[in-house]
């Protein structure tokens, strides 16, 4: 999965999160920086309020009393599966450098290599560059973005 702080950014710049079964997700502000959550039918589940807003409820959590927060609290935490499939046919390559991986994309007919320590995040900054220049991104399916 991509860094807190690649997710953090990638929040910030737009990208659209739409929870489904085994997301992982970090809880900023709360004293949980060291913790990752997953979404699972066992223990934490996705419960729709009014106006399209998600609760994530945490069921059966006894050791501590968060019994839900809202998906506007949380920072997902995408895969490398879930950055790759969101950059679609854009990305060219995933390379192995000295110091880690870099995503090759290409922007309107132009090439652009985006390098970090793994490969989730030479994704994660792959997207961040086109969604700060106002590209979208496709849905969590690989489909076009939502309307």
């Amino acid at each position: 999965m991509i860094s807190v702080a690649y997710a953090r950014r990638l929040r910030a710049a737009g990208l659209v999160w739409r929870p489904r079964q085994f997301d992982f997700f970090h809880i900023p502000d709360r004293d949980l920086d060291e913790r990752i959550f997953v979404i699972a039918d066992l223990s934490v589940d996705v419960q729709p309020l009014a106006d399209g807003i998600a609760a994530i409820t945490f069921n059966g959590a006894v050791e501590w009393s968060l019994d839900y927060i809202l998906q506007q609290d949380v920072v997902w935490l995408p895969t490398e599966a879930q950055m790759r499939s969101r950059l679609g046919t854009a990305v060219e390559a995933l390379e192995r450098t000295e110091g880690g991986w870099a995503c090759v994309v290409d922007v309107d007919g132009a090439r652009e290599r985006h390098e970090a320590s793994t490969p989730s995040d030479a994704y994660a900054q792959a997207a961040l560059s086109l969604l700060e220049r106002g590209h979208e991104l496709l849905g969590d399916d690989g489909s076009p973005p939502d309307r």
